[in-house]
């Protein structure tokens, strides 16, 4: 019986050895089971779903410069994820939890840091800083390597998609009220990109110092 066994267990495992289509099958199967079990649970976290105090969606002027952002590839450069050791609160501040960035659709965490982090920028800088930095970096950094943005004070914001950007961004739970998507196209008119790209800067980590 211990013969029989142990033949069957050998052949059985030499068989996956030695078969690439089941090989891949199954660690396929194990990878699926174990990413659900880590990742389904956050679902119904509350510390994972629910935005901290303080925490509010942008404005339209700001998601108009997060529009900017992404649009700009500022993300390949920047990250926007402080994480929890030492040398990075020491130098950024307070580490990046869940619940900051629950109205952020996709949100900006990354990895990449070229640049540094810009999670907790908002208010660390004046706006005027911001301009200049974005129009000129070495003129404020002087051995900073980022390109110069100056462009951006030449574009205007599209203020007649603001609604509809809002309405789609409703849709998957960022509570925008009725009267702040009729108000948009007003909120960001004769804005330029400079101007919506500061402002949103400017929010970023404002919430948890």
């Amino acid at each position: 019986m211990s013969d029989n066994h142990t033949t069957t267990a050998g052949f059985s495992h030499e068989k996956i050895e030695t078969s690439n289509f089941l090989m891949i099958v199954l660690i396929l199967l194990v990878v699926a089971i174990g990413g659900i079990v880590e990742i389904v649970p956050l679902f119904f976290q509350k510390t994972t779903t629910q935005p901290i105090e303080g925490v509010k969606p942008y404005t339209a002027l700001q998601l108009a410069g997060r529009d900017v952002y992404l649009r700009e590839g500022c993300y390949n450069c920047h990250s926007q994820m402080i994480r929890p050791f030492r040398a990075e609160t020491l130098r950024y501040g307070h580490y990046s939890v869940a619940g900051e960035f629950v109205y952020d659709h996709p949100f900006q965490w990354g990895s990449k840091r070229t640049g540094p982090d810009l999670h907790r920028v908002g208010g660390k800088y004046s706006d005027e800083w911001h301009r200049i930095h974005l129009n000129n970096p070495r003129d404020v950094v002087p051995e900073s390597n980022m390109p110069a943005y100056s462009w951006l004070e030449k574009g205007t914001v599209d203020a007649a998609g603001m609604a509809t950007r809002m309405k789609a961004l409703r849709s998957v739970g960022v509570p925008y009220t009725d009267t702040e998507i009729a108000q948009a196209a007003a909120d960001v008119k004769d804005k330029t990109d400079m101007d919506a790209l500061v402002a949103y800067l400017q929010s970023l980590g404002r919430a948890l110092r």
